[in-house]
């Protein structure tokens, strides 16, 4: 550890060589320099400024006074990006100091036939050259037109679909895919709306998910076609697998009257996975092996080989013991 005395002495040291230097002849001659320069870059610098410049600037773009009836499928710009000239003071007070208001298109201003509306440049020129100074030369404009679309009264309820792919851990599984709300509005023109059966997420690309996964994701935008509400919470459920068994009778189909057949054994065990959530509702009622007679008489053979007819919904990876089981088609002799 430093010694207190030791450190108040290098203080002091310190503290008396910079006061030696800022009383110094060396340290005035330094300090008059110096404020010589800053006046001198001064000049230089309002010399510099009242030189003619090119700039760009950007102003915001603002649809009002939309009705209530009427969608707005495809919005205008957000913003113009202007190019201008002028002398680098009045350039540097738009960049420092002067904010730009938007440039406002009242929708009732503006009537189209076929709800495709254009603005030209020659329209709302005036509207950025009020917020210019008079001195300020205007080189150009982008875009140079403004459109959009809009719908009056047309729309129909669609149903939200995934685009894109989500993939499970190991071991893991998507047990549902659930959209809130799982219906959107969609508002178009007449023509286009008889096209759209659905509305689709933007892409998503999930791996290896192990827990249930939620998300606001936003609907893919669609030229001349807007969805309301424009995002929806997508909900994916992931369950993990386990193992039951359960034990399964044999049963003959299509056996004439006099005729039954005999398994041996009479039951098979089926062992499958299932989703943790639906364990308990998986039963061997659930599992039919059907035995059909005429599939027997076409073996050649007293051995069959297990095999189910069709597997419940979520169950994966069966397998039975035994996978095959000696039959007999025993003979039922007519009661008196």
């Amino acid at each position: 550890m430093f010694d207190r005395r030791n450190i108040r002495r290098i203080y002091l040291n310190i503290t008396g060589k910079t006061k030696d230097f800022l009383l110094s002849d060396k340290s005035r001659e330094f300090f008059v320099f110096l404020f010589f320069f800053f006046i001198a870059g001064g000049f230089w610098l309002l010399q510099t400024l009242n030189n003619d410049y090119e700039a760009e600037f950007s102003i915001p773009v603002r649809l009002r006074g939309v009705p209530n009836n009427t969608m707005i499928t495809s919005e205008p710009v957000s913003e113009l990006h202007i190019k201008v000239k002028d002398k680098g003071t009045v350039l540097l007070n738009y960049m420092l100091g002067k904010s730009f208001y938007p440039v406002s298109l009242d929708f009732s201003d503006y009537k189209a036939v076929d709800n495709h509306v254009r603005i030209y440049a020659s329209q709302f020129e005036k509207k950025v050259l009020s917020q210019l100074n008079v001195s300020t030369r205007l080189l150009s404009m982008k875009p140079d037109t403004l459109e959009y679309i809009y719908a009056t009264g047309m729309s129909k309820l669609v149903p939200v679909r995934l685009s894109g792919t989500v993939g499970a851990g190991r071991q893991y599984y998507l047990s549902d895919t659930i959209f809130k709300p799982d219906s959107v509005l969609a508002y178009a023109p007449e023509g286009v709306l008889d096209t759209i059966t659905a509305a689709y997420t933007q892409p998503v690309k999930q791996e290896n998910v192990s827990d249930t996964l939620r998300q606001q994701v936003s609907l893919l935008a669609r030229r001349g076609v807007k969805f309301v509400p424009a995002s929806i919470e997508m909900i994916l459920p992931v369950d993990i697998y386990t193992e039951n068994t359960v034990e399964v009778p044999l049963h003959g189909v299509n056996f004439p009257a006099d005729k039954v057949l005999r398994a041996f054994p009479s039951k098979v065990q089926v062992t499958f996975q299932v989703g943790l959530s639906r364990f308990r509702e998986i039963t061997a009622d659930d599992f039919h092996i059907n035995v059909s007679y005429e599939e027997l008489l076409r073996l050649g053979s007293d051995k069959y080989t297990v095999k189910l007819r069709n597997i419940p919904d979520g169950v994966k990876q069966v397998r039975f013991n035994p996978e095959q089981v000696d039959f007999l088609i025993e003979q039922i002799s007519p009661s008196l």
